[in-house]
């Protein structure tokens, strides 16, 4: 099986070249991803439960889902295809917002990441991917934060930089 790879991007997001995800994350390079938040019509954030076999941050919360972007997909593209990957739906999404950060693991490896944040809606039950996701919960933008505040350790770096920044916008 080929590896995948990721886009490495400059602070603008320009390609600047593609590289293997494991030694991106072993190197620390800045490249593409994307992080989707669906919520429902009671306002409602669907949360993943990381699979535990999962290379970095197994069992934590974080958004619906998220990956990164394969050469020459769009974020839409992408985020569409991870969610029916991971989560069994799709629904239609937007940009909201894009940011960096760098987030090291104990396991070596570091995030480093142009973060395209989408939003999309949709009220059913998703059909998870056992090899992706653990478990899933709808929870309101309040009580996530609430929890956060309260349980840091449960939820991925990401996931957490992303409501302490840009909270605003997701609920």
């Amino acid at each position: 099986m080929i590896e995948e790879q990721v886009i490495l991007v400059d602070t603008n997001d320009q390609k600047v070249g593609l590289m293997g995800k494991m030694e991106a994350h072993e190197k620390a390079l800045l490249h593409r991803a994307f992080s989707v938040f669906v919520q429902n019509d009671k306002g409602e954030i669907m949360l993943q439960q990381r699979a535990a076999d999962k290379y970095h941050s197994p069992l934590l919360w974080a958004n619906t889902c998220c990956s990164h972007q394969r050469d020459g997909e769009t974020n839409l593209e992408a985020g569409k295809r991870r969610l029916q990957e991971e989560m069994g739906f799709v629904t239609e999404l937007k940009e909201a917002f894009s940011f960096i950060y760098k987030a090291p693991f104990d396991n070596g490896l570091t995030e480093h990441e142009l973060d395209h944040v989408l939003l999309g809606h949709y009220n059913g039950e998703p059909y998870i991917n056992k090899e992706e996701v653990e478990s899933y919960k709808w929870m309101t933008p309040e009580a996530i934060k609430a929890d956060i505040a309260a349980k840091p350790e449960i939820y991925t770096a990401w996931f957490k930089i992303i409501f302490e920044k840009f909270y605003e916008f997701i609920k």
